[in-house]
């Protein structure tokens, strides 16, 4: 079986995006592969949050992530905090990256412009993140548009460490969705849906209540010329609802176009879509917030399956350095 991991910020509850662009495919993935799914907790201090949120959020989102149909028994699922190899395994990697390559990656440039003060671990995170991944001899990362960046920087540092000391990592490649891998702001449809948006009405949660889901796509921008085509550079507002409506019914968006008469008709139906893909999801997480306990002990025998196999990778790579 191929190694999978992918990982999610600590949010609290998903957004459509979160599901239909990755969770969605890491349950198909852990019937498939030997797979790896965790909460990145650490990378969230790279920005102010407060302790209590952060604490509430990776409750939340391990809840939503069980809801979603992740199964422990099938996968490894856990909190990046909890497994210490990740940090250990970044200096080394620290030590192998340079400053340049660090200042040249596109999220560090958006996230700390025009901030007189940036926080460190804001530049520095992409090792911690090539650590997550290089610790488990992964051999596919699901990864969005937005983070290939990110893991050609881990392909790098894992073959520039490999030349330096010896054969050490497994170099992982990229794997993208073909479907629903970005779905965009309603309000925004050239931009990727997220929580950070300027208006709540461009996101849709997963935990978000049917009348609430309603809305939102009502209000969705389209364009004027009324046409139903799948043209994401001319017509994105259009498309980004196809896309949401081909992922949740698994239809093709270009037939799915045909369907329909004007943009009343394609919302009315990706509405309905997305409330009934997202109902059993809702009833699950509520259940699963009750049961405090149960999810404590999956995320704590989770944590110890991953750092059974990453404590492997973490002494090799220390021996290779010649840290004794």
């Amino acid at each position: 079986m191929a190694k999978v991991l992918s990982a999610i910020q600590p949010s609290g509850d998903l957004h459509l995006g979160n599901y239909l662009g990755a969770v969605r495919q890491w349950v198909t993935s852990q019937e498939e592969n030997d797979s790896y799914f965790f909460i990145v907790d650490l990378h969230a201090l790279t920005l102010d949050i407060a302790p209590e949120t952060l604490r509430s959020n990776t409750v939340k989102t391990a809840a939503s992530l069980l809801a979603s149909g992740l199964d422990p028994t099938k996968c490894t699922l856990f909190v990046q905090s909890h497994v210490p190899q990740h940090t250990g395994l970044t200096w080394l990697l620290e030590c192998t990256a340079s400053y340049g390559e660090l200042l040249r990656m596109t999220q560090f440039k958006d996230k700390g412009k025009g901030q007189d003060s940036v926080r460190s671990g804001l530049l520095t995170y992409p090792v911690l993140m090539a650590a997550d991944i290089l610790l488990y001899d992964i051999n596919f990362v699901p990864v969005g548009d937005d983070q290939k960046q990110h893991l050609e920087l881990t392909r790098n540092l894992a073959i520039r460490f490999n030349n330096r000391y010896g054969d050490t990592f497994v170099i992982p490649e990229a794997k993208v969705p073909e479907v629903g891998a970005r779905i965009m702001d309603l309000q925004n449809p050239t931009n990727k849906m997220s929580k950070s948006t300027a208006t709540p009405l461009g996101t849709i949660g997963v935990m978000d209540d049917p009348s609430d889901i309603e809305k939102k796509i009502k209000k969705a921008v389209t364009d004027s010329s009324m046409l139903i085509t799948y043209d994401r550079e001319n017509h994105p507002g259009v498309t980004n609802l196809l896309e949401i409506l081909s992922a949740v019914t698994d239809m093709n968006p270009l037939q799915l176009a045909e369907k329909f008469a004007n943009y009343g008709e394609l919302k009315k139906a990706t509405t309905e879509a997305v409330i009934e893909a997202l109902r059993p999801i809702r009833n699950r997480y509520y259940e699963i917030l009750e049961e405090k306990d149960t999810l404590r002990d999956i995320l704590k025998e989770g944590s110890e399956k991953a750092s059974s196999v990453a404590e492997v990778t973490l002494a090799k790579a220390r021996s290779a350095m010649g840290l004794l």
